[in-house]
């Protein structure tokens, strides 16, 4: 999920206004490509901001805004942005979590699509925004993730990788793609439930593929996301999985989610054994 945790703070509210984003308009109009909102979520990220910045200023693609909404850093974080990027959107401001953060950067989202990439995580090549924009006319657009290091080193595949064809139903084996690599039409995004402290966004991805038709999806068929280990839902992964049990019985069934885990425990033990065997 995401690698960074807001808190309140003291810390003087600053707004940086775009003055590229009614450019970026009239390039829309154009030459027929979507405006994509970029969203990045913060909070003293001094450390991990700049690996994210970077791959955004590598895209090919252009028609893009980047919005910063950052929970009041008391570090370098604002000024990394200001320098790397100073085109972006910031919005720096307490706030009450993660996910309130999330809804902010929806409401000031102008973009045909949005896309939350949170610091940390990166776009896997400088050509993944174009292959995004290549699929316009879909309401879900998505790819593949790979998990790497503080250093950018590759660790591993994702354990579940992005289907060819994606449903509603697809979800109900879990966080079926990686919610940075989930890129979805504005109209149908809905606000975070606040209710869900480190899963909202797997009942979120659960309510846009819920308002899209399966032939209205459609898969990059490339990895879009190198996803920075030890985020908020890897210290917290527990409580996520709670949360996501809850949520999975909410909109599949209680008795199909509890079968469902059986097999999934099942396979564990026998992939476990099969390891050691």
């Amino acid at each position: 999920m995401d690698n960074l945790q807001n808190t309140s703070g003291d810390t003087l509210n600053k707004v940086q206004d775009n003055s590229s984003s009614s450019d970026n308009c009239d390039m829309e109009i154009a030459d027929g490509s979507p405006l994509i909102s970029i969203i990045t979520i913060t909070y003293n990220a001094e450390s991990e901001i700049g690996p994210t910045l970077e791959s955004l200023n590598r895209q090919t693609f252009r028609n893009f805004e980047h919005l910063v909404i950052d929970g009041a850093s008391s570090d370098n974080t604002l000024a990394i942005v200001k320098e790397m990027s100073p085109d972006s959107i910031v919005i720096s401001e307490p706030d009450k979590g993660l996910y309130d953060a999330m809804n902010k950067g929806l409401r000031a989202a102008k973009g045909e699509y949005v896309l939350f990439l949170n610091a940390g995580d990166s776009l896997h090549s400088p050509d993944i925004l174009r292959r995004y924009a290549e699929r316009r006319g879909a309401n879900i657009i998505y790819g593949d993730t790979i998990i790497v290091d503080s250093e950018r080193n590759f660790i591993k595949p994702r354990h579940l990788s992005a289907p060819k064809k994606l449903t509603f139903k697809s979800f109900s084996k879990g966080m079926l793609i990686c919610h940075q690599a989930f890129m979805v039409r504005r109209s149908i995004s809905p606000e975070y439930d606040l209710q869900y402290r480190f899963s909202a966004d797997y009942e979120w991805t659960l309510k846009c593929l819920r308002s899209s038709d399966p032939t209205h999806n459609a898969n990059i068929e490339a990895i879009a996301i190198d996803y920075l280990s030890d985020g908020l839902t890897d210290k917290n992964h527990k409580a996520s999985l709670k949360e996501r049990y809850k949520i999975m019985c909410r909109y599949y069934g209680t008795f199909p989610t509890v079968i469902r885990h059986i097999g999934f425990a099942v396979r564990n033990i026998l992939r476990k054994f099969h390891l050691h065997s």
